[in-house]
């Protein structure tokens, strides 16, 4: 296994320790015929071009020349259980009870199977299962003594199996048919725990799972003592389907980050959920967090009956520059306006292209103020929000042509110039415009000097071109 690192990375400094933990892991467990190794890509650059290396970390997994990309959790439980299924078989056997205490001492998360035998149906139908779960260890035996270690009755009934988490809810008991599709269901809902406290470790946990809606709980650590209780028994009804967060607000490395994201202010526990990064969407829980209200909340974000909350700054009291200032909550007004074609910019106030761009946005819409089917807009993307404005970065500029306002807007992507932006709208407009002729009006005593460059202004635009 070889991980592609640059020394400045973020997430490569995070998974530096698991990494390493990994390999030790591994030489302890016996597995001698593999090696983790690390290559400084911002070093050898011509090996990570050779492997197509576009972000880091970039892990691959190397046997007999062909690669395969390592797409689990970055952690060092997950790359062990993902190494240990490349390369030997799915599911272990357990004889002794020494196996069984040193498994259950050293995984976070592991499936046992009590069996009748240890080959068979039962058991294919476990390894079938397990083929879908590449950051999970299953195990199987036939010793009754093994199964009580797992909180699995000696006199139970088999084919028996149980999931065992470090959690809260530390048992899962298994009591479906015993077949792939029914064990490979019931390992998904409940192989989380109940509730994830969040940290940068459980973060890709999080964000990287199938189940991309999440039910996130913001509250200071004497608080949770309340509230985190009633937050876990409601998790109870929505395994598989909702992932149960822990923010915990005074915690300045992580909790105070989350928070300011999700425009979360004050320190009384509140409860947002999070439809996950594809399409960003939140909704929040009015009032007291009690377990009633916390089951149909939950409820209604399964069923997508919620409706979901845009963060947005006040309406500007007037709104009568060359630049219109939009908002979350003018953003219908003036935006998805049928009989305007709008250009809109999403900017953050700190960033410096944002910055740089500002003089020559200003000047574009002076240029263009008399043509009233053209809309020169711009929207501060760190406290306004909107559906119809996804944004990837800063600045980023939309186009909305008339009349086709129900479509996705048009990224402009052009050189940052009044002339590109002028030939862009010209191009794509829906409306055709053209530019005024500019008054020749000789200066007089007492005119505005500002009112005499604009009126030039067409013509410096004409000159441009």
């Amino acid at each position: 296994m070889v991980e592609f690192y640059a020394p400045w990375c973020g997430h490569c400094q995070s998974l530096a320790p698991e990494y390493a933990a990994a390999a030790t892991q591994l030489k302890e467990d016996g597995v001698d015929d593999v090696v983790l190794a690390k290559v400084d890509a911002t070093e050898e650059n011509e090996l990570a071009h050779q492997f197509d290396v576009q972000g880091f970390p970039t892990v691959y997994f190397f046997v007999d020349g062909e690669h395969k990309l390592y797409n689990g959790q970055r952690t060092k439980e997950a790359i062990v259980t993902w190494i240990k299924k490349k390369t030997g078989p799915s599911v272990h056997n357990i004889t002794t009870t020494e196996e069984a205490e040193k498994i259950l001492t050293s995984n976070e998360k592991v499936v046992l199977a009590y069996l009748n035998s240890l080959t068979g149906p039962e058991s294919d139908e476990l390894a079938a299962a397990s083929r879908n779960e590449d950051d999970l260890s299953f195990y199987q035996t036939v010793k009754p003594n093994v199964a009580k270690l797992f909180e699995i009755d000696a006199d139970a009934k088999r084919p028996a199996l149980v999931l065992l988490k470090k959690d809260v809810e530390k048992f899962n008991h298994f009591d479906g048919k015993f077949e792939k599709s029914a064990i490979s269901e019931f390992v998904f809902a409940n192989k989380l725990p109940l509730v994830t406290t969040f940290t940068r470790e459980s973060a890709s946990v999080i964000f990287e799972s199938q189940i991309k809606k999440q039910i996130l709980l913001f509250a200071t650590s004497n608080d949770s003592e309340t509230v985190l209780p009633v937050f876990r028994e409601a998790a109870k009804s929505f395994k598989g389907k909702l992932i149960f967060v822990y923010v915990q607000l005074d915690n300045e490395d992580t909790g105070k980050p989350v928070a300011e994201f999700f425009g979360v202010s004050g320190d009384e526990p509140k409860v947002i959920g999070y439809s996950g990064n594809d399409d960003g969407k939140k909704f929040f829980l009015d009032g007291e967090v009690t377990l009633d209200k916390l089951k149909a909340f939950a409820q209604g974000f399964v069923d997508d009956t919620l409706k979901p909350f845009y963060k947005s700054e006040p309406i500007p009291e007037t709104n009568d520059g060359d630049v219109k200032i939009v908002v979350g909550n003018n953003f219908d007004e003036i935006v998805l306006d049928e009989s305007k074609d709008v250009l809109l910019e999403i900017y953050a106030p700190w960033c410096g292209h944002c910055q740089s761009l500002e003089p020559i946005y200003n000047k574009l819409a002076r240029h263009l103020r008399g043509i009233d089917s053209i809309v020169i807009a711009k929207m501060d993307g760190t406290t306004n929000e909107h559906p119809r404005a996804k944004s990837d970065g800063y600045p980023t500029i939309l186009f909305f042509p008339a009349g086709n306002k129900s479509f996705d807007p048009v990224t402009v992507d052009t050189d940052r110039t009044v002339v590109a932006f002028y030939k862009f709208l010209k191009k794509h407009a829906a409306i055709p415009f053209k530019l005024s002729k500019p008054a020749s009006t000789p200066k007089t005593e007492g005119s505005d000097p500002k009112d005499s460059s604009e009126s030039g202004s067409t013509k410096e635009l004409k000159d441009e071109l």
